[in-house]
């Protein structure tokens, strides 16, 4: 579990970055820059000669989903919302963690619903009473889209490395990474507008940051630490960030000048929800299931 709540720190400090730092930029273009640069790391401790091919391509595709299409729809989402509405926007994704595990083990779970639903219930508390103008389904639904990529992603890692206990998370996990990269390379040469391309110095410092820490640190202990928990743990973990997100962007980058007590309010008692789904989920953890 200290995998996930380290992530969890490490992803709150990435959504007030991408929102202010690189503000402007293409999206797919940032987020194949920085899976490019997570890829380059990992594919130095490719060892694959234990799996076979077909574990090859389903780990490819694993990444594609899980990293490309999520990333492609997560960092396009900024460009209809604050980093505070699309952390926000992205308090679903423990529901789908779950359905997807229940669908693919063709299983039942209440305690993990509860958990899943006590993290929703707690991620929605946190929230703005203005909703910014623009398209915001729009945004919605591209963060709905990246969430279940998401969560498909990471249950099905899972489940493999249940299957393949004695492969090394690192000397495959070169594989997801890869996939991702390619599939929103694809996204990014159909659609990037590369003869209106100027990227800072300081831009390609936070995308440096973002491809290193929060993409390949940040997915590879996210996914280490999914083999460890049950999806009731997972599903709960998935919302830890929100509170943490929405204190990173709204006081370190400012989003706005000050938090109303009712704010305050809010965002505690949210938290307390989402706390209540780690500490209910705990007991479990020692079940695969």
């Amino acid at each position: 579990m200290i995998y996930l709540a380290v992530v969890s720190i490490i992803w709150a400090f990435s959504f007030g970055l991408i929102g202010s730092s690189l503000a402007g930029l293409d999206s797919f273009l940032v987020a194949t820059l920085r899976l490019g640069i997570a890829s380059v790391a990992f594919l130095f401790m490719l060892r694959i000669k234990s799996i076979g091919l077909i574990d090859h391509a389903r780990l490819v595709l694993m990444g594609a989903i899980q990293f490309g299409v999520m990333y492609g729809c997560y960092m396009k989402a900024f460009q209809y919302l604050p980093s505070h509405i699309v952390a926000i926007f992205s308090i679903t994704t423990p529901i789908y963690v779950v359905l997807i595990h229940n669908l693919r083990q063709k299983s039942f779970s209440k305690k993990f619903i509860l958990v899943a639903l006590l993290s929703v219930v707690g991620a929605g508390i946190i929230k703005t009473q203005s909703v910014p103008s623009g398209d915001i389904w729009t945004g919605f639904s591209l963060m709905q889209v990246a969430g279940l990529s998401f969560a498909f992603g990471q249950v099905a890692y899972r489940d493999w490395k249940k299957g393949n206990p004695q492969v090394v998370d690192r000397s495959v996990f070169g594989l997801l990474i890869l996939g991702g990269f390619v599939s929103v390379g694809c996204f990014s040469f159909i659609l990037t507008d590369f003869s209106d391309l100027n990227i800072s110095l300081e831009q390609w410092q936070s995308i440096v940051y973002l491809g290193i820490v929060a993409s390949g640190l940040g997915f590879f202990l996210w996914n280490k630490g999914a083999t460890k928990v049950n999806p009731g743990t997972l599903a709960a973990f998935n919302n830890a960030v929100v509170p943490l997100a929405v204190l990173c962007s709204l006081f370190v980058f400012r989003e706005v000048e000050s938090l109303s007590s009712e704010d305050l309010l809010r965002l505690i008692l949210g938290s307390s929800f989402i706390l209540c789904a780690v500490v209910l989920s705990k007991p479990l953890s020692h079940s695969s299931d």
